[in-house]
């Protein structure tokens, strides 16, 4: 039984909704980033203290993508990974890359400066050349999608779970406005029944 250490709200929506597109049965543990002090449990898993992490027998890995990718390596093959021949392979690695090295990377200065920073430190210069970033690599995704429906193409990949994170937290803690076709792009993506149960489960925290 895969355990997911996680967050409702947390990179470890991109796990479950990988689990949830596989039909793997996983073992959810909520974890609050915010608490005074943590499951000894779970820092015996990262001790560094930051979600997502997984337990599948004796291997423990952490970063959602780095998880993203063993998941479906391990218990693969699945359409959610184009193989390395198939032509929509390196669009597919750029953007399930893209959507944490280059998109949400570049929100957490701003989440934490507008959330947890004193009054006086939230509109900080840091914050706003992260924010400004964001919106110069949002680009990348706009003209990806301005030709195809999906990142990697016509197809649903782990691309699009990835940047889908990233594209859900601008909007909803950085107030990042996203045009037309980036909205609808978020309808589909999220419209999708593995996406509800994982999130759905992630605000439950029960077991699969």
């Amino acid at each position: 039984m895969i355990t997911v250490w996680g967050g409702q709200t947390s990179r470890s929506i991109r796990v479950v909704w990988v689990l949830e597109e596989m039909g793997l049965p996983y073992r959810l543990k909520q974890v609050d980033m915010l608490a005074d002090e943590q499951d000894p449990a779970f820092l015996a898993v990262n001790p560094a203290n930051y979600i997502p992490a997984i337990q599948d027998g004796d291997v423990v890995m952490i970063e959602s993508i780095a998880i993203m990718e063993y998941l479906m390596a391990r218990y693969g093959p699945t359409p959610l990974a184009p193989a390395p021949h198939d032509p929509a392979f390196p669009a597919y690695q750029q953007f399930l890359h893209l959507g944490e090295a280059g998109l949400a990377t570049l929100l957490m200065p701003v989440v934490v400066s507008r959330f947890l920073a004193p009054a006086a430190e939230r509109e900080n210069w840091g914050a706003s050349w992260c924010l400004q970033a964001f919106q110069k690599r949002l680009k990348l995704v706009s003209g990806r999608l301005a030709v195809s429906p999906y990142l990697a193409g016509e197809m649903f990949t782990a691309a699009d779970i990835s940047v889908t994170y990233a594209l859900n937290l601008a909007q909803r803690n950085c107030g990042v406005t996203l045009g037309d076709a980036e909205q609808a792009y978020l309808a589909r993506t999220t419209g999708r029944d593995a996406y509800r149960r994982a999130m759905a489960r992630s605000f439950e925290g029960v077991d699969t």
